[in-house]
């Protein structure tokens, strides 16, 4: 009886240490292929990194090259001397010319109107409770007027609108 017990128990740590070896395996082998996600990951930002890089600097010299064209336009081909009567006028022509660029998305004065109005409709049917679309038509008027004027102010203050 007691070989039995003993056969038993050296079977069930066997197999015990069995199991143990490929657990561990199992999760080594998932914290490898986690890893190596993670690495593939990080080439991917890297290589996404370099093409944003690249494209900023190809972007950078067509401006270079724009400004010098606009500049090569600008400039006189005949430059008077220094005594003439006419020294003056050219001057005045041959200076730099600011590129004139349009900023792209909205304007503040814009984004104001949207979210004061939006905010106004919210705001006037929660509190006309009898006519919450009376409520909402004059809350967004009020709202939007709002913030159009502090947009607006705050496009003069960038330069955005003169």
């Amino acid at each position: 009886m007691n070989k039995i017990i003993a056969l038993c128990l050296m079977a069930s740590i066997g197999f015990t240490a069995c199991n143990n070896n490929s657990a561990k395996e199992e999760a080594l082998a998932k914290a490898a292929a986690l890893k190596q996600v993670k690495d593939s990951l990080a080439l991917d930002s890297f290589r996404r990194a370099e093409i944003a890089e690249k494209e900023q600097l190809e972007q950078e010299k067509l401006q270079a090259q724009e400004m010098e064209n606009q500049a090569a336009r600008n400039t006189s081909y005949s430059e008077p001397e220094q005594g003439s009567q006419y020294y003056e006028a050219s001057e005045s022509n041959t200076a730099p010319v600011a590129a004139s660029t349009q900023k792209k998305g909205w304007s503040d004065a814009a984004k104001g109107t949207a979210i004061g109005a939006g905010a106004g409709a919210v705001m006037g049917a929660l509190i006309d409770k009898d006519k919450r679309l009376r409520g909402a038509a004059i809350g967004a008027a009020i709202g939007g007027a709002g913030g159009y004027a502090i947009g607006r102010k705050k496009d003069r203050q960038s330069g955005r609108v003169q």
